[in-house]
């Protein structure tokens, strides 16, 4: 139901989520992420289709979908091993890139979680990543990328964070000048 280059509207009607929206970076260009858990969607049940999907995470450039991470539910998935992920997802996506079953060093972190890179499959505009995340138990999480947006979102982000960096002093040199004022109007 979601296709990359998507615009928020689209995925928000689709998934019944606008509130959730939340705004990463609003310049030099702005970046946006939209979570949905299909579980406890309210407008309308989960489909049987993604009942095995704890979350999904839309991340958006300037209104355009570049990327989708897709967290399975690990009671869903519990006795899965990479080979059956691997299986499922390449029914739809065709053989992997990478070998099935080679263990890979730890990836670079997603969303703030390193996972184990097991399958990859793609081409120079899109691509599907499959890791495997062990926190307290295995968890599998997949990413589907508009690579040319993501090269985009990715440098857009490494500015707005030095501008930030750069910013940084004369915002707290106002919220100190502010302080009392803003206290006394508290």
């Amino acid at each position: 139901e979601f296709a990359l280059g998507s615009d928020v509207a689209a995925v928000s009607t689709v998934t019944g989520t606008a509130a959730d929206l939340k705004v990463i970076h609003q310049r030099p260009s702005l970046i946006q992420e939209l979570t949905w858990r299909p579980k406890y969607a309210v407008r309308r049940p989960a489909a049987p289709d993604i009942q095995s999907v704890a979350q999904i995470v839309f991340a958006f450039h300037e209104n355009r979908l570049f990327r989708v991470t897709v967290d399975y539910d690990q009671a869903q998935t519990a006795g899965l091993i990479d080979a059956d992920m691997i299986e499922a997802v390449s029914a739809i996506y065709g053989s992997p890139l990478l070998p099935s079953v080679t263990r890979r060093a730890p990836a670079a972190p997603v969303y703030g979680d390193t996972g184990t890179l097991i399958a990859h499959w793609g081409n120079v505009d899109d691509s599907v990543k499959l890791y495997r995340l062990s926190w307290y138990a295995t968890r599998f999480r997949l990413i589907v990328t508009a690579e040319p947006i993501s090269g985009l979102a990715r440098r857009d982000a490494a500015q707005a964070l030095l501008l930030d960096a750069s910013e940084a002093p004369q915002r707290e040199a106002a919220r100190e000048k502010n302080g009392p004022r803003a206290a006394r109007a508290a």
